[in-house]
């Protein structure tokens, strides 16, 4: 019944449909993805359902109509999209926790002070590096702070070097999750 309707409508407008599933379905397969991997089992059950049936609709329109080549080309596009536009939605949101680590060769206990000034947590140790003893500072911040504690580091110590990763906390620590 749904796709008689579609039938009728300019191939142009049928191919800009396709793009707009596909770049939903994909928008929601990434944030899916990336909540599956930070543990969140719910979200990511209903993400993936309404993402399944966004695809589903999507590839049966293009296979219902595989002569017009705007379909594909508008499925392709979708589904390039619908990538990025997903990235870009999960970097708002700012879910889950990231873990810096904070070399610092000549102002380490200056880092830690500050983060703990500013609110977060700091595990100061000593390493050693290629020219000598540095401080390795270690704390874990939520995703939506990251910007603010980058700031922190900068300010105290511009030739720090830092990396960061995701992580997922099991428990207890300075925040709870």
């Amino acid at each position: 019944m749904i796709f008689e309707f579609l039938s009728s409508i300019p191939p142009w407008l049928y191919a800009l449909i396709i793009f707009a599933l596909r770049v939903g379905d994909m928008s929601l397969d990434t944030l899916r993805v990336l909540f599956v991997v930070r543990g969140k089992k719910t979200i990511s059950w209903i993400l993936g359902f309404f993402q399944s049936m966004l695809f589903v609709i999507a590839i049966t329109s293009v296979l219902t109509q595989l002569d017009n080549v705007l379909n594909v080309i508008g499925y392709a596009a979708g589904f390039a999209t619908g990538n990025v536009l997903g990235m870009m939605i999960e970097e708002r949101l700012a879910v889950g926790h990231i873990q810096l680590t904070i070399m610092s060769a000549t102002r380490g206990a200056a880092i830690s002070d500050a983060l703990r000034i500013a609110g977060f947590g700091a595990t100061e140790m000593a390493g050693r590096g290629k020219n000598g003893t540095v401080s390795v500072i270690l704390t874990s911040v939520f995703r939506k702070d990251v910007d603010r504690l980058e700031t922190v580091i900068l300010e105290t110590d511009p030739e720090a070097f830092v990396t960061r990763e995701d992580v997922r906390p099991m428990r207890r620590g300075f925040w709870r999750a």
